[in-house]
């Protein structure tokens, strides 16, 4: 019998996109692969779980792929190079700002001169809207930030504290119960926009929204998604990470069921197949060495 193994995993904050997929995988890590896992939160997500990586407090961190090259290259907000590694993919899903359903905003430009939720103050859905603004010309400061989080961000949109909300990847839990408790609509882009910021930004890629993807989206919108990964330090125990890989790569349905996030899930490891650890190796960093015995032994890899 092998011999059982603790993990630390860094997420965000508790009900957030990056926490949810973290409880899901622990269950499954627990059951499947004879590991003691921790699911820490972490209110920057991205940003703090990379520093906590190269702190040595957590074994794995989910971040979002936009980051991690930063980490590595010593790229703000990283004030030194963070030996980093790639470990595998957890989702993609659409990141879009939401407004009541009686709201005269239409489309994101509309929202110059508006009070918007935009998540914690330095965390990465904060900086994906600095990046946007920029690829469409639009200036940060012509929107008044409210430093929310996605919860507090959603209560203050219902009692009309603020125009607007940014979302974080749906499905996650803390949107749904928000659609729920009240009647709201989702920002599409001005026609063209989408290209320029797909344009400018390598990171980001297509996602339509489905009408019924939860209550008040009553027609498809085509919006951008950014791949969410799970990365290590290259000092991470690399049985350990080969582990989780193989748990992931086993038990994709399970995760599906126990969290919407992971539909799809199997796809995003598919390129393994024609491309090589290059399809991984988001921000040009390379894929743990436990990573790579993972997809060798499930034959994604020659």
């Amino acid at each position: 019998m092998s011999e059982r193994i603790a993990v630390r995993i860094g997420t965000s904050e508790k009900g957030g996109t990056f926490w949810t997929e973290g409880e899901a995988l622990a269950d499954v890590l627990r059951d499947t692969a004879d590991m003691d896992v921790t699911v820490l939160d972490a209110v920057q997500a991205s940003i703090e779980n990379g520093r906590r990586l190269d702190a040595g407090l957590i074994e794995l961190g989910f971040m979002a792929s936009n980051w991690i090259g930063r980490a590595k290259n010593a790229e703000p907000p990283f004030d030194e190079p963070v030996e980093i590694r790639n470990v595998a993919p957890a989702n993609s899903g659409a990141m879009f700002f939401i407004a009541r359903r009686d709201s005269a905003l239409e489309t994101v430009r509309d929202l110059i001169g508006k009070k918007v939720a935009i998540g914690p103050e330095g965390s990465g859905m904060v900086q994906h809207i600095h990046t946007i603004f920029r690829a469409l010309g639009i200036p940060f400061d012509s929107i008044s930030p409210a430093y929310l989080s996605f919860e507090d961000g959603g209560a203050a949109l219902e009692r009309g504290e603020v125009d607007a909300q940014w979302q974080c990847p749906y499905p996650n839990e803390v949107m749904r119960d928000i659609s729920e408790r009240m009647d709201v609509k989702v920002l599409d882009h001005a026609d063209g926009d989408l290209a320029k910021i797909f344009g400018a930004v390598d990171f980001y890629r297509p996602s339509t929204m489905q009408a019924g993807f939860f209550r008040g989206l009553d027609g498809d919108t085509d919006q951008l998604a950014v791949v969410n990964i799970i990365a290590a330090h290259e000092r991470t125990d690399e049985e350990a990470v080969r582990r989780v890989v193989s748990a992931i790569l086993g038990n994709f349905d399970r995760l599906a069921g126990a969290n919407p996030l992971y539909e799809g899930l199997a796809g995003l490891f598919e390129p393994l197949r024609t491309e090589g650890p290059s399809a991984l190796e988001f921000g040009g960093v390379p894929l743990h060495p436990g990573a790579l015995a993972a997809y060798r032994e499930a034959g994604y890899l020659d």
